[in-house]
């Protein structure tokens, strides 16, 4: 079951290292991987050396300041954006060129 908690400032939440070029202010946990998370993309990080991405779980994405360009669909994405992947959905690889905060909602 995921944590619960009544509204408070995010701000207040610390960034930490998820990866390299990628922090996260981690909102609530739950049981496996469900997870909410404000990710924050470094300027210029691009994801090619781990090729197209497929979870385990279902991922949820909205784009809150940026820009995000999936290498394989040749398209650019930016803030106000959605996704909806269903487990084992291929997805990426990415680059950021000014950097990107995102919005993560993860769950089995």
């Amino acid at each position: 079951m995921r944590e619960q908690f009544e509204f408070f400032p995010v701000d207040g939440v610390e960034w930490q290292q998820a990866a390299p070029g990628v922090e996260e202010r981690v909102l609530s946990r739950g049981e496996g991987v469900t997870l909410t998370r404000i990710s924050r993309w470094a300027p210029g990080l691009d994801t090619s050396a781990a090729g197209v991405i497929r979870h385990d779980f279902h991922e949820e994405v909205y784009l809150l300041e940026g820009d995000l360009t999936d290498l394989t669909l040749g398209r650019t994405f930016g803030p106000g954006e959605y996704a909806s992947r269903r487990p084992g959905m291929p997805h990426g690889p990415y680059r950021t060129d000014g950097g990107a905060t995102m919005l993560e909602v993860r769950t089995p």
